[in-house]
């Protein structure tokens, strides 16, 4: 056993501290989100970025250490656990408003990082129970179709004008949201169409998976709301909501500006570790589970989170994801900060 590997156990505190907030009816309500979008963004401008590579032996044992998959598998069961307790602290007598609130914004926070950002990760694998659990797992986000259209849309469009889920230059990231989940939405089902017509496959087929998502997910909320009141499930809409903007967030910052060369009337040049902006900041490369490191996975999308590479031809952000998502609320900071590099790199 590698326990090197157990560095990325390090969302488990965040983790430990969003179960406490479904408990807490003080200031522990918004510990996770203190953390996550103050602690970190200034850790992560005290310590420099690491660019340092795995050699081919180290990077071979960690390959085939189980101990990388384990700790995405325990994911699982504990974001659905966490998701029990956030449903059921809505019992508590005592709530207030600000209680809600909180709650339902640390409830999203664990939607992004573990549900969606685990989810993305084990949704790469090509074994079918990984595949399951990356399902589940965006289940809590109310985000199916991210299965689809990330593996079969986003990968292929990365960075070209036909790619809903890559921010172009000067867009804001409000105009952004708007774009790219209306487009990821409706790109999901014209892929699940495509692959249901080679197949001669009905549309109410259950193997129309894109059909089966929405059931899915709306069985899901009705079971919510049966179990624990109309309300409740408006909660964990709004969480989810949350959880789905975070990624949103993430996949603005991750391609703003960058572009793919033509080379054709329907082609572009191959993705490259240039086409997608890198972090090398160490902090949130462990509580994100190396997703940071964007521009190799692009570059390989099959390579597993723990051995993905720095390059040195990929634009570097000025500082973590945390930061640059705060960074990316703000449009006018947002252009006077990252415009200048993306000139830079034309």
């Amino acid at each position: 056993m590698n326990w090197k590997a157990f560095k990325y156990a390090t969302p488990i505190l965040i983790y430990a501290l969003s179960v406490n907030a479904f408990f807490a009816k003080d200031i522990g309500i918004f510990l996770p989100l203190i953390v996550v979008w103050i602690g970190i963004p200034v850790l992560e401008l005290l310590f420099k970025p690491d660019p340092s590579n795995m050699d081919a032996a180290e990077e071979e044992i960690a390959k085939t250490d189980s101990t990388y998959d384990f700790l995405l598998y325990m994911i699982v069961p504990m974001q659905y656990v966490a998701l029990f307790l956030f449903l059921n602290s809505f019992t508590q007598e005592g709530i207030e408003g600000w209680m809600i609130a909180g709650r339902i914004f640390v409830m999203g926070l664990l939607c992004g990082t573990f549900g969606i950002n685990v989810g993305h990760e084990l949704g790469h694998r090509t074994v079918r129970f990984e595949q399951q659990l990356a399902k589940t797992l965006l289940l809590t986000s109310l985000y199916m179709h991210f299965y689809i259209e990330h593996n079969r849309g986003h990968h292929k469009r990365v960075s070209t004008p036909e790619d809903p889920s890559s921010a172009r230059p000067g867009e804001s990231v409000y105009a952004f949201y708007l774009r790219s989940i209306i487009g990821s939405w409706r790109s999901a089902w014209e892929i699940s169409n495509r692959e249901r017509i080679k197949k001669n496959i009905p549309w109410w087929h259950p193997k129309n998976e894109m059909l089966m998502f929405q059931l899915i997910q709306l069985a899901f909320v009705t079971l919510i709301a049966l179990a624990f009141g109309l309300l409740t499930a408006l909660w964990f809409v709004c969480a989810a909501v949350i959880g789905f903007l975070l990624l949103e967030t993430v996949n603005y910052i991750e391609h703003y500006g960058l572009q793919r060369r033509k080379t054709g009337a329907d082609s572009y040049e191959r993705p490259r570790p240039a086409h997608s902006w890198n972090s090398d900041h160490v902090v949130g490369r462990l509580v994100l589970f190396e997703l940071s490191r964007h521009s190799d996975h692009h570059y390989m999308a099959s390579r597993k989170y723990q051995v993905l590479r720095h390059h040195e031809d990929a634009p570097q952000m000025p500082t973590g994801y945390p930061g640059m998502m705060i960074l990316s609320l703000i449009p006018p900071l947002w252009f006077s900060v990252m415009d200048p590099r993306t000139r830079q790199l034309q």
